[in-house]
């Protein structure tokens, strides 16, 4: 059983006595829900967001009915070794560049050549795997084979204190990419509508605002997930790297010496003699791996990998925000982060 709270357990029992099966949530996306988690569902806070689908809040966050069975499977299974690198974000902040970047960083050591280099033959999500998504999907204990190389690399779009249990006690690695919240919601509405095939209009905008503003989003609030990795990072910043999408933007060349630092690889003076740095900056970057043959014709969990790739810009969100979407969203935030020296 899924370690779950005292009280949800004792709704379980009320419930299992009471409760018609037909009653239960129905399933969204697939049917791998188990009847355990469809209980819980059913305990839970729940929302029926613009695409007429249903979430339910689970310790605090909005997740999708898959989703959060992969997040109770990981919960419930997962055992951390102490050299993994996990490696979070909130969806839509710079997750794919992240990963890009983290491979090559440890590719380097094996082959000092892109000739045969895995970035060219898959997508960067299908290297470093999602816990909850890919991973712990469908069983707590996956088998995880594939794995065998140290140290492993996962990817997750949890917030830290869903993890908290299983990596209390771990000294593995966590680097975690934050974003600024009106460009991640642009991004997170072209993504959305390319994914559902969907033109980004108007009202998907405003709908797609309305879930930020609210909090009711898909992994949100996002200033409670970017707050747990920020507080995390203050407490151990030798377990969590806090890293910002736009300071990588502004100084790749410091910022990538800072990952491979604090990933404890590195580069050596040899290297960045070599241009070994410019080097990886521009193998991962957005023109080039966009570019990339497997990036344009092939899918990663039913989605066109060519929509993992779009303008990575800065500010973009100029362009689509009326100036009284932006203050609402800049007043929102900036009262969730208050106190926290975190600014965006």
């Amino acid at each position: 059983m899924f370690r779950l709270k005292l009280n949800h357990i004792i709704l379980y029992k009320n419930l299992l006595t009471n409760m018609d099966l037909k009653e239960l949530p129905s399933n969204v996306g697939d049917n791998k829900i188990s009847e355990e988690t469809s209980i819980l569902i059913s305990t839970l806070p729940s929302h029926t967001d613009f695409r007429a689908n249903k979430l339910c809040n689970y310790q605090g966050s909005w997740y999708y009915y898959n989703t959060l069975q992969g997040v109770l499977n990981f919960q419930a299974g997962f055992k951390p070794q102490d050299t993994d690198i996990i490696l979070a974000s909130y969806p839509k902040s710079g997750t794919t560049w992240l990963k890009a970047l983290t491979v090559a960083l440890m590719e380097r050591s094996k082959s000092p050549s892109f000739d045969h280099h895995p970035l060219l033959s898959d997508n960067p999500h299908g290297i470093v795997p999602f816990l909850e998504i890919d991973v712990y999907h469908e069983s707590s204990s996956p088998n995880l084979a594939k794995f065998s190389s140290l140290p492993r690399l996962f990817s997750t779009h949890m917030p830290m204190h869903a993890m908290h249990e299983n990596l209390k006690d771990s000294p593995c690695k966590i680097v975690y990419v934050c974003r600024n919240v009106k460009d991640t919601l642009i991004s997170w509405w072209f993504f959305g509508s390319a994914i559902h095939k969907m033109e980004p209009n108007r009202s998907l905008l405003e709908s797609t605002f309305k879930a930020f503003c609210n909090g009711t989003i898909y992994y949100g609030p996002i200033w409670e997930h970017v707050l747990s990795y920020w507080r995390r990072c203050l407490e151990d910043p030798k377990k969590v790297l806090f890293m910002r999408y736009e300071e990588m933007k502004e100084e790749p060349r410091g910022q990538i010496k800072r990952l491979a630092e604090f990933l404890g690889c590195p580069f050596t003076k040899e290297e960045e003699d070599n241009g070994l740095v410019d080097e990886i900056l521009d193998f991962c970057s957005l023109r080039n791996l966009s570019g990339l043959e497997v990036n344009q014709t092939k899918k990663f969990n039913k989605v066109d990998r060519k929509n993992f790739f779009r303008k990575g810009e800065v500010g973009d969100w100029k362009n689509y925000l009326t100036p009284e979407m932006e203050n609402r969203l800049d007043m929102i935030i900036q009262e969730k982060l208050q106190g926290s020296g975190l600014k965006f």
